[in-house]
This record gives structure tokens, sequence and C-alpha cells, in this order.
């Protein structure tokens, strides 16, 4: 039987730390602080992130990694193992999947990295690397985890409130009036990410209300999509706003005492387009 690995990046959550006890392999992700690179999880702290991301002098942009880095952890891997299930985030969010997929046909790589389009990020992808773990335990190679993985791919919700409407309008997704307007009544749109897109779906005043439309949302979800609350994996997520991300993991432990709610941050490469003081419910099917 071929020992496979499985590799994944900044952009499922997990930290260097979490991936070594986890068994597997993480790919820092870059980030553009005022023309200087940075790497998620090794130059600075998300706290020391968010004070560079909320001076207004700063310009931040996210980017995808090198080739050369891709392959460099992809190398260094096979040399203990003999393929790899490689988890990059959704390739409608990023186009990291697509230079991904096109190393993965160099001769080198053929037949030896699998890389998985699933069209998930942060919470939902780091369920993803979880369950090619528990796929490699029941004896599954690198190809069938793909494979499966692509199959699952569309069951998974996320649901985000975002705080502030200053990141939406630097990053082109609402026009600098709507923003202004916005700001003026205290608006806190929800988003969803369904699939591979990052899109519109609910308006709230308060942030009592963004919480209940997502409460209710998820458990739409859960029991119309999902099969029920014993067939998901539920998690909460934030963007430097973690008190009140444990009173909302709180809240909807009363909707579904019986479930492990994972509470996590979301990634640079969400955080970047929203700002901090999010709070975001998602979840993701059991795979069969």
């Amino acid at each position: 039987m071929k020992k496979t690995a499985v590799v994944t990046d900044t952009n499922s959550g997990l930290t260097v730390e979490q991936a070594k006890e986890l068994g597997v392999f993480v790919l820092p992700m870059p980030y553009i602080i005022n023309d200087e690179t940075y790497y998620e999880g090794q130059d600075m702290t998300m706290s020391e992130f968010f004070e560079q991301l909320t001076n207004k002098d700063n310009q931040v942009f996210t980017s995808q990694p090198t080739p050369e880095s891709v392959m460099n952890l992809w190398d260094e891997v096979l040399k203990e193992y003999d393929e790899i299930v490689y988890i990059p985030m959704s390739s409608g969010l990023s186009s990291s999947y697509q230079t991904a997929r096109m190393l993965s046909g160099e001769d080198e790589y053929e037949g030896k990295v699998f890389v998985v389009n699933n069209q998930r990020i942060s919470v939902t992808m780091r369920q993803s690397v979880i369950d090619a773990i528990e796929l490699i335990k029941l004896g599954k190679g690198a190809e069938e985890i793909r494979d499966i993985l692509e199959e699952e791919k569309l069951e998974s919700s996320i649901y985000i409130m975002v705080d502030t409407l200053v990141y939406l309008k630097k990053g082109g997704r609402i026009t600098p009036v709507a923003a202004m307007l916005g700001e003026m009544i205290k608006l806190k749109p929800v988003l969803q990410i369904q699939g591979d897109k990052l899109d519109a779906f609910a308006k709230a005043r308060t942030v009592k209300q963004a919480k209940q439309i997502m409460m209710d949302a998820i458990k739409k979800d859960i029991e119309t999509r999902f099969g029920g609350a014993d067939n998901v994996h539920i998690c909460v997520a934030h963007t430097n706003n973690e008190e009140n991300a444990e009173q909302f993991k709180n809240e909807l432990l009363e909707i579904f005492p019986d479930n492990d709610i994972y509470l996590d941050r979301l990634p640079i490469s969400i955080s970047v387009h929203i700002g901090p003081g999010s709070l975001a419910v998602a979840c993701s099917k059991h795979i069969n």
C-alpha cells in the first residue's frame, strides 16, 4: 500500500503547529503590506496583522503562493511519502488551484500529486483535510480521496456577518456611496459561501439580528440539505472577534446541544476583504 500524505495551505485555518499534530503539511499563504511580502502564521500574529490591516495608511493585499514554493513543499513531502492529496482553497476564490493542477501534470508529479478542487475555504476546507486523514485510515489512496472530496464539495455552507463595510469598499465589492450609506445606518450584511462564490445573503441592522439570520439559515440547511444535525460538522469562525464568537458558539449549542462545535479564526485571505469584527457559522456534511 502506498504511503499517502495530505498537504494543504493556511487558507484552511490550520497553523503549521496544528498541521503537525494532525500529521499533515501546510503551505503558508503570502500576503502583501505596502509592497512587502509576509507569510500567514510565520511573520506576525493575527493581532499584529489586524493592527496593520486597520491602519488606513497601509495597502494590504493577498497573493497566491509561487509555483516554486508549492513544488518545494511537494518535493520535501515526496521524500518520505509515495503520493500526495493536495487541498488548496476554492478555485472560485483564487487561482491557486489552477496553478497547482498545472504543476501536478509535470512529469515528476504525474501519478504522485492529486489536487483537490472541492471549492471550500476556512473551516469547511479544514474539514476536508480531516476527512482526507480519515479516508487514508480506511485504506483509500490519493486519487480516490481526491474523487470523494470533489464529489462532496458542495455539501457545506458558510454564512458570515460583516461588521464594517470599509473593507468591502476597498476591495471593490460595493461602491463608495453604498458603503457610506451602509455605515451611516449601521448595516451588518450577511454574506454566504456556497461552493465557489462569496455572495450577499441578507442585510441586518444589528449584530443580534445578523446572528439570528445566520442561525436560521444554517438550521434550514442542516434540516433540508444535510439530513439533520447528527450528519454534519458545525463550526464558528471570526475575524479578531473571539469573545463574541465564543458567545455565538454557545447560542448555537442551545440549538444543537449534541454537536461538538469547533471555533476558529477566518484566514487572512477572507479577513483582508471583510475586516475585523466578523462572525461566521459553517457546516459540512459527514463523508459517508
